[in-house]
């Protein structure tokens, strides 16, 4: 790679385009990163990053940078009076289940760090392994054709320059001129205001000791919404668009706060158009869209909004790279509007059926069903070229104990020892394709099609290369029987297995893979 070209452009360097750069650079693909401000912004924005980020950031080395890692718990909210008067009823952002099986999912808990702390964290990363990152740095426009992508750009001195990328990831916000220029359109709820927030130093530690981290303010003419950052800072969001002063606005946050004399550190103020809105199309012949160009949803506990637009990345990367380094035809690509889009739809629907945002729905998720947080997390189903065996008669999302292996889903959690080291089955996946069995005969079929198809597919066996904790554990989660396989895709995901062993499980293997990673079939001589 040159300053002029790269296998992949990434426009926008916020959370979700750096998180695109890391598991690209992760992927060792030439790329470059272009993001017009000069850093973060200085608001926060997201702070709350799913035990599925996590997993996928625990691939690439970095769950234990987070300086605070909490439970699975949502974050809770109570109406108030204000933080000092009186407190009314707690509001669960899902109705408590009936029972709640005592199952651990994930090797990881929640992650609990502000964004712009984060995402210093994903830059320095994503620059050591490989990244070039151009802060200051403009799209003026671009142009693409049937082999590449060709990008004009202003740089920080105001030099104007082309960049010839093979393939464009646009991350660049809900208001994504990437999007604009491709005429993509969207659909959803759709805007619901403008809001005003103000970021803000207090001490309120002691508002925090019953474990309630948001509060929704209600009095008789001022309601708010307060909310920590769990790092001393505070925000007061305020439904309307009107400009206020700093004295205003101190007073509003006294108020809320119910604290006539409290001592007030403003930091910043930010304006904030609240929508929901998802794109017709994420792709457009080499351009993909990710994070909010992708869709636009409104902030909520379930960590729809940045959460998804993480795990877009992560399944646009894995794909970019196979195709780059020629394992995978381009019709592997078709697969990440197929499995993202209705990943996409699922959670818009997912969020207006909660009460947080059930006045707000306008009557998009009528007779919308509460899908339990766990089948959110976990549980959601692929249905793509990249997935063999999806049957259309299956739920959009289960909880993984309602699973058992099936192709489309979230390969399980299961611990394992492989001599005195401790596992997550999870450790095993999430870099290139494995199939995991028990019999050996998978081993020498897994060497076989990896050598014909050209793809490193690792085989491990379990009982013999690692050990469950359990016995008949991985079969029960796998949905195999004792000669069976699992394909696992590089994202952790199934994409295809044999409950038991085929009469010719090479052939079995090889012509499952060459469908599902894409494969192009050789050509007659």
């Amino acid at each position: 790679m040159n300053g002029n070209s790269a296998s992949v452009l990434v426009i926008g360097g916020s959370l979700v385009g750096l998180s695109t750069a890391l598991f690209l650079a992760w992927e060792g693909i030439p790329m470059v990163v272009v993001e017009r401000h000069p850093g973060s912004s200085v608001h926060p924005r997201a702070i709350g990053y799913t035990p599925r980020t996590m997993e996928l950031l625990r691939a690439v080395g970095l769950a234990d940078r987070f300086p605070q890692v909490t439970s699975d718990a949502r974050p809770r909210r109570v109406r108030v009076e204000s933080l000092a008067g009186r407190w009314f009823e707690e509001s669960p952002w899902t109705p408590p289940a009936k029972v709640a099986p005592p199952i651990e999912w994930s090797p990881m808990g929640s992650g609990g760090i502000a964004q712009d702390r984060l995402e210093p964290i994903l830059r320095a990363k994503a620059i050591e392994l490989g990244a070039d990152v151009r802060l200051e740095t403009e799209l003026l426009r671009f142009e693409q054709d049937a082999s590449g992508v060709t990008a004009w750009l202003r740089g920080p001195s105001g030099q104007e320059y082309t960049l010839r990328a093979s393939y464009v990831v646009a991350a660049d916000g809900h208001r994504s001129a990437v999007r604009e220029a491709l005429a993509i359109g969207r659909s959803g709820r759709g805007s619901m205001g403008t809001m005003r927030s103000v970021l803000f130093r207090a001490p309120l530690q002691k508002y925090l000791e019953s474990g309630i981290v948001q509060f929704s303010i209600d009095q008789p003419d001022f309601n708010a919404f307060l909310v920590t950052y769990r790092d001393g800072r505070w925000a007061l969001f305020l439904s309307d668009d009107e400009e206020r002063d700093e004295a205003t606005l101190q007073a509003l946050i006294r108020r809320a706060v119910g604290e006539p004399d409290l001592p007030i550190e403003l930091i910043t103020t930010g304006r904030w158009e609240l929508s929901a809105l998802i794109a017709d199309h994420f792709s457009s012949g080499r351009i993909f869209l990710a994070g909010d160009a992708a869709h636009t949803l409104p902030p909520s506990r379930g960590g729809y909004g940045a959460n998804t637009g993480i795990e877009d990345a992560h399944n646009i990367a894995w794909k970019l790279a196979a195709v780059l380094a020629g394992r995978s035809s381009p019709k592997l690509l078709e697969s990440y509007d197929a499995e993202r889009r209705p990943i996409a739809w699922l959670r818009h629907q997912q969020i207006f059926a909660r009460a947080d945002f059930a006045a707000h729905s306008a009557g998009v998720a009528k007779d919308v069903a509460i899908i339990d947080d766990a089948a959110m997390e976990f549980g959601q189903l692929y249905r793509s070229n990249a997935v063999l065996g999806a049957a259309e008669t299956l739920p959009p999302a289960q909880r993984p104990d309602q699973w058992a292996g099936q192709p489309g889903t979230r390969a399980p959690h299961l611990w394992v020892s492989r001599g005195d080291e401790r596992l997550s089955s999870l450790d095993l996946l999430q870099r290139r394709w494995v199939l995991l069995a028990e019999g050996e005969r998978w081993r020498e079929a897994a060497k076989t099609v990896a050598s014909a198809l050209g793809i490193d597919v690792h085989c491990v066996l379990v009982g013999s290369d690692v050990e469950t904790t359990e016995e008949g554990a991985f079969r029960a989660a796998f949905g195999l029987e004792a000669d069976g396989a699992s394909l696992i895709r590089p994202d952790g995901y199934v994409a295809w297995r044999s409950v038991d062993l085929p009469a010719d499980p090479v052939g079995a293997l090889e012509r499952a893979l060459r469908q599902v990673a894409s494969v192009d079939e050789p050509r007659e001589k």
